[in-house]
């Protein structure tokens, strides 16, 4: 029985230790290789703008021409966005909104570091607009993408200061469109066609979020879903579709959803740009791949009913549009028509005004978790305004739930080790009889009311746990550029310090070393926090019972070794959970094993530092 639990729990570490693995050596070359081929392209990219006339791919080899970006925005003229969070221009030609940065979140952690660039114009590589208009069988006049509308001189985009573009097509049709935009990240598009002729037509308004071609960092990863994304369906049936980059391309290049309101649109990690209809309103929606002009165009767009417009009539369609960082307060608020829930309920009698918006972040399939822990996360957050300290707290509060099942399992790990001694006699008296080997030890554990499954029961309901932590701090943008305490000033990102240059005391980067440079640059980037962890999860496996078997016993103390380079690539705030939460491990166990009278590692190494014999008493 002691095997099989030594077996159980060997595979559950061995398969986590694979995941991990896969993430360190796989996918983590894989977007190292992607973001130094993003390097590469801006790099050629100012080739460009030095050449004029010429486009250059990574390589600097001749592409199909691209425009600059400030050349694809030049193509037409343009009405200024000026928002607390967001600054850009709407373009008049087709009257796009198609040029966006975030001016509450920097490319970089660097003072001087750049707004995050949402919208981009066609054009350019890489763009990113969204696109309003009616649809209409066999109709001339109808504005497209070339159509340049009018505007009053100096119009400004402002919260409280909607812009009106209008277009006549000459040949009895009048179009309207306002643009309105909250403080935040909400526009308000409202089209309005007039019939001024003589004969009834057919519209029906549309709207599309595109994407022109996706850089090759995104849709990478297996954590964090980026591609189209929406709540569709009707009633009850509204469910979550999802279309990753990679599979929606291969597999799925035009999807279809009948709804009636919902919302859809396309996603990257912390980013997001979706079409939300008036929730009454019934809609065919489409996630959509197509290729032009090279690129890969992805494409989710939502077309309403046909509707008559007889002469003299007037039809008229509201659509919103969101663009912006999925912070899950905000998304909540937009959800709950500007009023967030109260954070301790776990469900609202309001009526949302867009359904389940805040699914825009990606909780995964264990949101029973990840949501009640960003939950928490987030009010210790705003409590201590540290994101890394609120990460400690909810690590203690983690362990006060799980302490009643992890206390029985480190004290019958403590009364396992206590009596190890014993064990080792059994096996060498019964080493040719298994059977009666594991019938002595049966009645050995029976005698000192030992349960050997439960040293095995915290692992498994961790598990879960572990991973949903794990998860909100990936797919959250709250931790990205938080700064901690000392040199940690990204909690998203990996340990900045490294053993090579003994943490900055030397002024050397070992990245730039010839040869073996991008090894000491990244696997074998090895910072403080890493260490700390690989310390803290020695001494919490020096603390357990040893493994029956030697070569079990040799992999486990390998673990520490190796788990320290793995995590030494992952963001710092993660590492900083590990550690904080073994720790706690340590401390816990150390008490139960002060109390059951067990030798233990921690008594070893004061004794050694004291000079003298160790005792757990």
């Amino acid at each position: 029985m002691q095997n099989d639990n030594k077996n159980t729990l060997m595979f559950i570490v061995s398969a986590f230790a694979i995941l991990i693995g896969y993430q360190f050596f796989v996918l983590g070359p894989q977007q190292k290789k992607a973001e130094a081929e993003a390097r590469a392209k801006k790099v050629a990219e100012a080739k460009v703008a030095a050449t004029p006339g010429v486009t250059l791919d990574a390589n600097g080899n001749p592409a199909p021409l691209r425009l600059s970006r400030d050349a694809a925005k030049a193509q037409s003229p343009r009405i200024v966005v000026d928002t607390p969070a967001l600054s850009g221009s709407i373009a008049l030609k087709g009257a796009r909104i198609d040029d966006l940065f975030l001016r509450k979140y920097a490319e970089t952690i660097d003072k001087n570091s750049p707004p995050v660039e949402l919208f981009r114009p066609e054009g350019a590589e890489h763009a990113w607009f969204a696109d309003f208009g009616w649809a209409g069988a066999n109709l001339p006049g109808l504005p497209d993408s070339r159509t340049v509308w009018t505007a009053a001189p100096g119009q400004v985009l402002r919260p409280n200061s909607p812009v009106t573009l209008t277009y006549d097509n000459g040949i009895g049709l009048t179009f309207t469109r306002i643009i309105a935009v909250d403080d935040q990240a909400m526009f308000t598009v409202t089209d309005s066609v007039k019939n001024n002729g003589t004969n009834g037509l057919q519209l029906a308004p549309y709207a599309t979020v595109q994407r022109q071609g996706i850089t090759d960092h995104l849709g990478k990863t297996q954590i964090v879903h980026e591609g189209a994304i929406g709540v569709l369906g009707s009633g009850k049936d509204q469910k979550l579709e999802l279309a990753k980059y990679q599979k929606w391309k291969k597999d799925k290049p035009l999807t279809t959803f009948d709804s009636v309101g919902g919302w859809a649109g396309i996603t990257d990690k912390y980013w997001l740009a979706a079409l939300i209809p008036g929730q009454d309103q019934t809609i065919k929606a489409q996630y959509r791949v197509t290729q032009a002009g090279g690129a890969d165009i992805y494409d989710v767009n939502f077309v309403g009913p046909t509707q008559a417009l007889n002469p003299g009539a007037t039809l008229t369609q509201k659509t919103r549009l969101f663009a912006g960082a999925k912070t899950v307060p905000l998304l909540r608020k937009y959800e709950y028509n500007g009023q967030a829930p109260a954070w301790w309920k776990f469900w609202d009698s309001r009526k949302a005004e867009i359904p389940r918006f805040d699914w825009a972040v990606d909780w995964g399939m264990f949101s029973m978790f990840t949501r009640p822990i960003f939950n928490i996360l987030e009010i210790f957050y705003r409590l201590v305004g540290n994101f890394g300290l609120a990460i400690m707290l909810l690590t203690v509060v983690l362990k006060l739930i799980l302490y009643p099942m992890a206390d029985k399992s480190y004290e019958s790990m403590a009364k396992i080790k206590k009596i190890q001694p014993e064990v080792e006699k059994l096996k060498a008296k019964h080493k040719d009889d298994p059977a009666k080997q594991q019938q002595e030890m049966m009645q050995l554990y029976a005698k000192e009311k030992i349960n050997p499954m439960m040293g095995c029961l915290p692992m498994l309901v961790q598990i879960p746990v572990f991973y949903s932590l794990y998860k909100v701090l990936t797919v959250t943008i709250e931790m990205r550029h938080a700064p901690f305490f000392g040199w940690i000033h990204d909690l998203s990102s990996r340990d900045p310090t490294t053993i090579f240059n003994l943490f900055g005391a030397i002024p050397w980067d070992p990245a730039t070393a010839p040869l073996i440079g991008g090894i000491l640059g990244t696997t074998l980037h090895i910072g403080v926090w890493p260490l700390l962890y690989g310390f803290t999860m020695w001494l919490t496996t020096a603390m357990n019972p040893p493994a029956g078997d030697p070569i079990q016993q040799r992999i486990f103390q390998l673990f520490p070794i190796i788990f320290t380079f793995t995590l030494s690539q992952f963001a710092v705030g993660l590492v900083i959970y590990w550690c904080w939460s073994n720790i706690l491990t340590i401390i816990q166990q150390y008490i139960i094993m002060r109390r059951y009278k067990v030798e233990n590692p921690i008594d070893k190494i004061i004794a050694r530092l004291q000079g003298k014999p160790a005792s757990a008493t």
